[in-house]
């Protein structure tokens, strides 16, 4: 498959009427620079990375691969913090479980060559079930470790779907509360969030929070295929890697940018941006457990990029609980180079 792809860039590239120059390429506005599982990054115009996705779901669709997408969700609560149960769309499975529809529940989705055993995953937990009597579900999806990243990208509306069909599951029949219950994707498993709450029957979720949503093969144009600011009662997102993995204009309602969104402070030589993209993840499991990131009011996110959002904290801080109630535009947040990253309880 790897070199299918890799084919099909090359022979598109080759195809290309006028071939974009270096200097002139803005990821997310003429291309994107796809990232490769070496780390390297390869530059694909939009047309051309558009027209890679309908042949490969095209690809999929003949060959039934897109309705047989796997997805497992495993549970854990106060009461098994660090065993996972895993459970599926069963009487059986969930009355086995220690599931409690009374507790507020938080699903948490991995990005891309990841799985359910990602650090952040581990973090994000630990700082829930830290703060008090929570269900915690974390999504694997297995299309994460495809080898090429364009197969990912194909597989997240599906996998949306699979989690959305989970939530809807569980409200039906256990009596869990949308008002409670919160989905939490990095990278691509914040668009898999977007589509979650796209496709949830009985209302909207609370609320749904982007660590640095994925950029590559993703328009800002397309809202109804990203996550975007209609897919919860509230979405906050947390941008650290702006304009190369991740996004640069503002996907939430809340849309906050640390160091300005950009790079992260600490990710030295991080040529591939992969050091800033996974900071959100910390960054955010953080904001859980100390909710110690106070921000800055910005007039928009240029002026976040920019630093140039004055000195004063707003009194909002990123990641904390009660944003869904309270938050609406961009803030910049000051972080330190190492962890505990956040300025304090300001």
């Amino acid at each position: 498959m790897k070199v299918v792809i890799i084919l099909a860039i090359c022979a598109l590239t080759a195809v290309a009427a006028v071939p974009i120059p270096e200097e002139e390429r803005v990821s997310g506005e003429n291309g994107w620079y796809i990232p490769q599982t070496d780390g390297s990054l390869v530059w694909v115009s939009i047309e051309e990375g558009e027209k890679m996705l309908d042949e490969l779901e095209n690809k999929e669709e003949i060959e039934g691969r897109l309705s047989t997408v796997p997805v497992s969700f495993y549970l854990y609560t106060n009461r098994n913090p660090s065993k996972k149960q895993k459970i599926t769309e069963t009487a059986k499975s969930i009355n086995n479980s220690d599931f409690d529809a009374s507790n507020p529940t938080r699903f948490v989705i991995h990005g891309w060559t990841q799985s359910y055993t990602a650090g952040m995953n581990k973090d994000i937990r630990a700082a829930w079930l830290g703060r008090g009597k929570y269900n915690v579900i974390i999504v694997d999806w297995a299309r994460a470790r495809s080898v090429d990243y364009a197969t990912s990208v194909v597989a997240v509306p599906k996998v949306g779907k699979k989690v959305a069909s989970m939530i809807n599951y569980l409200v039906e029949n256990f009596g869990m509360s949308l008002e409670e219950t919160e989905v939490i994707g990095h990278s691509l498993g914040a668009h898999i969030a977007g589509y979650a709450g796209k496709n949830t029957k009985h209302g909207l979720l609370h609320a749904i929070v982007g660590l640095d949503p994925a950029l590559p093969l993703f328009s800002y144009n397309k809202p109804n295929k990203r996550l975007n600011a209609n897919d919860a009662n509230y979405v906050e997102s947390i941008q650290t890697n702006g304009g190369q993995l991740g996004f640069l204009k503002p996907i939430g309602k809340g849309a906050f940018y640390p160091n300005g969104g950009k790079s992260q402070p600490g990710c030295l030589l991080d040529v591939t941006g992969a050091c800033s993209h996974g900071r959100s993840t910390s960054y955010y499991a953080e904001a859980v457990a100390r909710d110690d990131f106070p921000s800055m009011s910005c007039g928009d996110y240029q002026e976040a990029v920019k630093d140039a959002c004055g000195s004063s904290y707003s009194g909002v801080k990123m990641g904390a609980v009660t944003n869904a109630y309270m938050v609406n535009g961009d803030y910049y947040v000051p972080v330190h180079s190492s962890s505990p990253y956040g300025y304090g309880y300001a």
